[in-house]
């Protein structure tokens, strides 16, 4: 478990003593502290005070929990402009690591009262996510109970489709398949097999030796989603 004062030490002294102003991003208050990422850096640990919360800049996290038996059950994908990491507890519930290269912001939850009353469009962004993160964790929860592994994945798709494609029909997958069957209560032979079937039905196209997919066949996908 980390503690409080390793938590600040992840904060680059330099950033901290010249402040946000020059890598503020736009929208974002002055309070926020900017951090950088490599793939695979974790951001926080489950059981770690829970002293910031986060908004993506740039890249993608993964919150994630390990089950008792070793196995890795993955929350949620945080990808740019999420805000997260608001814990109702004293304690982060999942652990939190980059997917690939990443930026974010972290705010103090202490001063979340007072930010959100100096700035009434941050208070919508945080409203917004926070409601956004509540339908997901619904929808999530009837996915892994309910849901066949071929509705799994195309509901899986679409969904990243919509929240990173411009168009709804191409996108880049920040994750790996080990990373989606983790999510989605699969193995990653299921998700596998599953991708590769659906390409030969013509619902997707996959780019060889990439995490580029097509989605050629919306109305399809959409029949197995609902």
């Amino acid at each position: 478990m980390h503690t409080n004062s390793a938590i600040s030490a992840r904060i680059p002294a330099a950033v901290a003593l010249r402040g946000a102003a020059n890598m503020q991003p736009a929208g974002i208050p002055t309070a926020g502290l900017p951090r950088i990422l490599v793939k695979g850096e974790e951001l926080f640990a489950e059981g770690d005070s829970a002293d910031y919360f986060y908004k993506v800049v740039s890249g993608s996290i993964r919150t994630c929990k390990l089950l008792s038996d070793g196995r890795r059950q993955i929350d949620a994908f945080h990808l740019a402009g999420d805000i997260f990491g608001l814990e109702a507890g004293a304690e982060y519930r999942f652990t939190a690591e980059a997917l690939g290269d990443a930026t974010l912001v972290a705010f103090r939850r202490s001063r979340l009262a007072e930010l959100t009353a100096a700035d009434p469009a941050f208070a919508n962004q945080v409203l917004a996510s926070m409601m956004k993160c509540l339908g997901r964790a619904q929808d999530h929860m009837l996915l892994l109970g309910r849901k066949t592994a071929q509705e799994k994945i195309a509901t899986f798709l679409l969904d990243m489709a919509k929240r990173i494609s411009s168009d709804d029909e191409h996108l880049e997958l920040p994750m790996q398949r080990s990373d989606i069957a983790d999510h989605l209560g699969l193995t990653i032979e299921t998700v596998s097999r599953t991708l590769t079937q659906f390409a030969r039905q013509g619902l997707i196209r996959l780019q060889a030796g990439s995490r580029s997919v097509d989605l050629c066949n919306l109305a399809a996908l959409r029949k197995l989603d609902a």
